[in-house]
């Protein structure tokens, strides 16, 4: 694959000069890359092996905050360290900087044990229970974003208020408007091609100035770092042309919010064929693609915070938005929380609960959780609802509000037993604190509706 590299090819370029700059990254809470930046050398000589950091990163909150109380890591415990071990087949040239090569890498213990809070971690073993199954699991994300005429430092200044976003107008599949962004989008489809991360296309979206670039699908933990190096690569050349980029789930309250659709199916390990079709059943569908819907759709209140991580990404189920506002499935309908579409090798779940906000790794292994469990306990799926889904009284509605998500996660007894009940108590923690900091805080739509005629 294109932007791909081994060791060798590593060590020839940094021996020419071609490379000088690793970055040695792992994600973290949030799904943000962090870790460091090591000279060629250096790494060849060293860091290869593993880097050690301050095991605080994953226990901060989006603000880089060490939040008091969890169970890994705190000023208690002393805030000691941790292992980064390069996984050599992320390994890839950065087009867009200078010099520069990039690897991913896990979290281990002074053992060499998988840190089990770390997200890739916690996908991984998703993917191994998969595994045990008899399957490898293949998905895809669709990012959305908005784009602004606007530096990050000019957005902040503003106070993120009256921001200039690259169109206009609504440019859902316009070819003229996005004609206009193409200077970026062009920059990001070639670089992220250059990184080994394959793209299919780039579109406008529903809101002004609001873009999707949809990468090529693959097995999950690769399509879980292609979302991460995507999503950090856009914001690096946005600010490198004095532009950025937002991946709020609702950054405004009168425009479309920005999604995060999550594609997934199950592939038979031992020949590498598709699980989901059934030329021989009337509708053409598995049994195994039966439970996987049935699971997901079971388990989607359960699995939500894993979705929607934030105050913000709960101001997005709204009805009429495209975002789903009850967990139901249905054929090919942009209503539903969960789409089936395609037929045939093509046949998957499209979860479309979560933001643009999300972690991929999180997001990826609930969803993963969520169809084994339909799996192991023999789920089908309830009848199909169909037409205008935001309309339908009896559907499920999704959790409302983050309290209501940390709530239902709280009680899930399937969720524990897929991800470990230290896992789960470590991310309620994370919601919770992310609560309590919005709670004490006050809001403009306070000050603007109170401060006078209360």
């Amino acid at each position: 694959m294109t932007g791909m590299m081994d060791r060798e090819e590593l060590e020839r370029s940094i021996c020419a000069g071609e490379i000088d700059t690793v970055l040695v990254c792992f994600p973290d809470m949030q799904g943000r890359l962090v870790g460091k930046r090591v000279t060629g050398h250096f790494y060849l000589d060293e860091v290869q092996r593993e880097m050690h950091v301050c095991d605080y990163l994953l226990a901060v909150d989006t603000e880089m905050e060490p939040v008091p109380g969890f169970k890994a890591a705190s000023w208690e415990k002393g805030y000691g360290d941790f292992a980064v071990r390069p996984d050599p087949s992320t390994l890839r040239r950065i087009p867009w900087l200078e010099g520069t090569a990039l690897v991913i890498g896990d979290c281990v213990d002074h053992h060499g044990a998988d840190l089990p809070h770390a997200p890739r971690s916690i996908l991984k073993r998703q993917l191994a229970r998969a595994r045990d199954a008899g399957f490898t699991v293949k998905m895809g994300s669709e990012l959305e974003f908005y784009l602004f005429d606007e530096s990050y430092e000019d957005a902040a200044s503003k106070r993120f208020a009256d921001l200039k976003t690259a169109g206009g107008y609504i440019e859902d599949y316009h070819i003229f408007q996005t004609t206009k962004e193409e200077d970026l989008i062009r920059a990001v489809r070639n670089g992220m091609e250059g990184a080994g991360v394959p793209v299919e296309f780039s579109k406008g979206e529903w809101g002004p100035g609001q873009e999707e670039i949809n990468l090529r699908y693959a097995e999950a933990l690769e399509m879980a770092d292609r979302h991460s190096i995507y999503k950090n690569g856009l914001k690096e050349m946005a600010w490198q042309r004095g532009k950025c980029v937002t991946f709020m789930a609702k950054w405004r309250e009168d425009l479309a919010g920005n999604s995060c659709h999550v594609h997934s199916s199950l592939w038979r390990t031992a020949d590498d064929t598709p699980a989901f079709a059934d030329s021989d059943a009337e509708d053409g569908w598995s049994q195994t693609f039966r439970g996987y819907l049935a699971g997901q759709v079971e388990l989607a209140r359960d699995m939500t915070l894993f979705l929607a991580p934030y105050i913000n990404s709960y101001k997005r189920f709204q009805s009429g938005s495209f975002a789903p506002t009850k967990v139901v499935w249905s054929r090919d309908n942009r209503t539903a929380g969960f789409r089936v579409v395609g037929e045939g090798s093509g046949l998957r779940v499209e979860n479309r609960m979560p933001g643009a906000d999300v972690n991929p790794y999180l997001a990826f292994a609930a969803t993963i959780a969520a169809g084994l469990h339909g799996l192991n306990e023999g789920l089908a799926p309830a009848e199909e609802f169909a037409g205008n889904i935001y309309d339908n009284d009896a559907a499920a509605e999704v959790p409302l509000n983050l309290r209501d998500a940390i709530e239902a996660l709280e009680r899930s007894a399937p969720m524990r037993s897929a991800l470990g009940d230290d896992v789960v108590e470590h991310y309620l923690h994370a919601g919770r604190w992310e609560q309590s900091e919005y709670d004490r805080r006050i809001t403009d739509f306070e000050l603007k509706r109170h401060f006078e005629r209360s």
